[in-house]
């Protein structure tokens, strides 16, 4: 069945060039008429962007280029807005926008962590915020975050970075909650690809492996009208894959075992992968560690 997106609006953040570029292309190659952000000069122009939407349009899609800068709320809303002036709708967002500031913990100034947690965390958020409402009357919407093996495994000189990243698996999962009665499915992609962003950190044989346009059918996929909701979607050279964020069973300690000593003695037992599972929501933890305490004492919880 083929994945076809007429009639619908996307926006892509950071679409100048590298991913972005290839998201916007490939969503407008599916019938999507797209909205190529990307970070202007003092004029609010993306010389970047306009390119972007040329190629767009010379393909025969439809398109317009917006320079905001995704961390100032504002510029997003205007952003939105222009979207809907012109289409009256916005049923796509693909969060792309990011910048990196690699250093150790130890050298690192606040100033650059503040900086990526702004640009990738709060722009993230800034850009789903300004297009949740429309989404909920529309009772429609497809939310993509991006975020990265840095975050989710962790990766030497990026604890700024890494932790924006991981911060988008947080982000998704709640809205995934709160979108699902309005059909608004929400998911993270956790792209490698060999682009201006990441080529000091790759060999060029790796990079010519992991091109951009080897990601991007993921993008469309989640995207699309049969996406999954509270995925996330690992990507590179034409590979994909599911990171699943999962918990063991864990035990129930006895009251006088409920000491650092105690918890050390059962480490092995706490920490044993049998019976480990994927929670669905922040409540299931509480609500499992209940009924382990309740069994320990022969309690009913029914």
């Amino acid at each position: 069945m083929s994945i076809r997106l007429d009639g619908q609006v996307a926006i892509v953040t950071g679409a100048g060039r590298g991913l972005g570029r290839s998201h916007a292309i490939a969503l407008a190659e599916r019938g999507a008429k797209v909205v190529v952000n990307d970070l202007g000069d003092n004029a609010g122009q993306s010389e970047n962007a306009l390119a972007v939407v040329k190629e767009i349009e010379a393909a025969g899609g439809e398109a317009i280029a917006n320079g905001a800068n995704v961390a100032s709320y504002e510029q997003v809303e205007n952003m939105v807005k222009t979207a809907m002036e012109k289409w009256s709708r916005v049923d796509i967002l693909i969060n792309n926008a990011g910048i990196l500031r690699d250093k150790t913990f130890q050298k690192m100034s606040m100033d650059d962590f503040r900086l990526v947690i702004d640009v990738h965390l709060i722009g993230s958020a800034n850009c789903s915020k300004a297009v949740w409402e429309i989404m909920r009357e529309q009772h429609y919407g497809r939310i993509v975050f991006t975020t990265s093996s840095s975050g989710l495994y962790g990766n030497f000189g990026q604890s700024n970075y890494g932790a924006a990243k991981m911060a988008m698996v947080g982000l998704m999962n709640t809205l995934h909650l709160e979108g699902a009665k309005y059909d608004i499915r929400v998911n993270c992609l956790a792209p490698t690809a060999g682009t201006a962003m990441t080529e000091s950190l790759y060999p060029g044989a790796i990079l010519e492996l992991m091109a951009p346009e080897a990601v991007s059918p993921g993008v469309v996929f989640l995207s699309g009208p049969d996406a999954p909701s509270r995925k996330v979607l690992s990507a590179g050279g034409g590979s994909f894959a599911i990171f699943k964020g999962v918990e063991t069973e864990g035990l129930n300690l006895a009251p006088d075992d409920v000491t650092p000593e105690g918890i050390a003695a059962a480490w092995d037992s706490i920490d044993n992968e049998a019976g480990m599972r994927e929670l669905k929501s922040g409540f299931e933890q509480p609500t499992k560690f209940a009924a382990q305490a309740a069994k320990k004492l022969g309690l009913d919880l029914t």
